[in-house]
């Protein structure tokens, strides 16, 4: 992977107290704040008419997504003029009833790109957030997708995740291979290319590395890959599985599934593949094990009372508790990074993905259509993606925490699944 360089310049208004401006703006009765996203203009030269496309499409899908607003299109009368303050007339989105919006402007000097962006309070004809950002022009994605990150910090105090990626098994290649994308379906990138069959990729806390289950050398094991250098290493090789890898939130060990003394068990490995400590003893299947966001803390699925539910131990194997009392196939569970729920997928038919508290109460059906697999949290705790076959091969989509405004971003024709986040990029 690349790395990004970009100048940032931050223009924000002194004293301007972002979080509590945003508590001022309300709307009339109980609708969400509408929120208008202006033709982009040049600030020199001429229009580029798909960089104008892109910048407008890019906000529309971050900040419909995000729930916080209604998007609302530009109005009739409103004209391409500039995008500082005294620069255009406020009064046609005042008039159209819009409460915030996004102005934007860009200098296109080919290899290079420089973008600026104006976040306003209409009703009040106030400039919330001003940033300015020159990258690369391959970079103008993410340089788009930071500053719906800042919208968001802007309006909610808390800034968004806009700018991950997405590690993935897809079978474009014909086989199950590892690749990367921004979470929103672009620039796709494959990582593995061993004509093998490639599962369960796992960010570190760091981001710039993965751990994945593959068959490519006949055995199920567990790699990790750095994805800057590309550089791997096979760190845990037993007879047997070693599958379904969990990074810890500190970066020091991993946990994992093992079969090496029997039946499969939950252990834990160094970076490395040493230090391995077992955690379950027992003659059931103990497969899936997932942190709780302060590393205390170990869900994991489990047979040991008939039939696969979600358990809860600590993380030194101690204190086991069943979590899922409801349903009679319980798999897949992650933690919020918030730590007071849950994700996880219930058989119900098809799998569906449900959350639920820590503490085994308020268990939530968040899916209905097609099966429903493989839940990841984005790092901020807003949305989830997963995979789902309801539009025929499984698809990659992303969904508010709560099961609203579920959309596909796979782009291709390939079955996609095993999705996770990365952390904040």
């Amino acid at each position: 992977m690349k790395k990004f360089f970009i100048l940032i310049m931050l223009l924000c208004l002194p004293g301007l107290n972002l979080a509590q401006d945003y508590l001022e703006v309300t709307a009339p009765g109980n609708r969400q704040p509408q929120l208008a996203i202006a033709p982009p203009v040049p600030l020199s030269g001429t229009h580029n008419a798909e960089l104008d496309k892109t910048i407008t499409d890019i906000f529309a899908f971050d900040l419909t997504l995000a729930g916080q607003f209604t998007v609302m299109p530009s109005p009739p009368g409103e004209t391409r003029t500039g995008i500082r303050s005294g620069e255009f007339d406020l009064a046609p989105w005042q008039a159209a009833g819009a409460n915030l919006l996004v102005k934007s402007g860009y200098i296109d000097n080919g290899a290079t790109i420089t973008m600026e962006f104006r976040f306003f309070d209409v009703s009040r004809g106030k400039e919330l957030v001003v940033k300015r950002f020159t990258g690369k022009r391959t970079d103008q994605r993410k340089i788009v997708h930071m500053f719906s990150n800042e919208i968001l910090s802007a309006t909610t105090g808390e800034t968004g995740p806009f700018t991950g990626k997405t590690a993935f098994v897809s079978t474009a290649s014909g086989n199950k291979e590892i690749y990367l994308m921004d979470y929103d379906g672009y620039n796709v990138q494959r990582l593995t290319k061993n004509g093998s069959i490639n599962l369960n990729p796992d960010f570190s806390p760091s981001g710039k590395e993965l751990i994945y289950t593959s068959y490519k050398r006949r055995n199920p094991d567990l790699y990790r890959r750095e994805l800057l250098t590309g550089a791997e290493a096979r760190i845990s090789s037993h007879p047997g599985i070693n599958v379904t890898g969990a990074w810890s939130p500190d970066g020091t060990r991993i946990a994992l599934a093992m079969s090496k003394d029997g039946n499969s068990e939950i252990y834990t490995i160094s970076k490395d593949g040493k230090q391995v400590v077992r955690l379950t003893k027992n003659e059931a299947i103990d497969v899936s094990p997932a942190w709780s966001p302060d590393g205390s803390r170990i869900a994991f699925v489990s047979d040991r009372l008939g039939k696969p539910q979600i358990f809860v131990m600590n993380a030194d194997g101690s204190h086991v508790t069943r979590l899922t009392t409801s349903g009679t196939y319980n798999v897949s569970p992650r933690w919020s990074p918030k730590g007071n729920t849950i994700a996880y997928c219930r058989q119900e038919g098809g799998f569906q993905i449900h959350v639920i508290n820590v503490d085994g109460s308020n268990d939530i059906k968040l899916t209905s259509d097609g099966s429903n697999e493989h839940p990841r949290w984005s790092p901020d705790g807003r949305f989830i993606v997963f995979s789902s076959s309801r539009a025929g091969k499984e698809g990659i989509y992303v969904m508010r925490n709560d099961g609203t405004g579920q959309v596909r971003v796979s782009r291709g024709s390939s079955a996609d699944s095993h999705p996770t986040w990365s952390p904040r990029w």
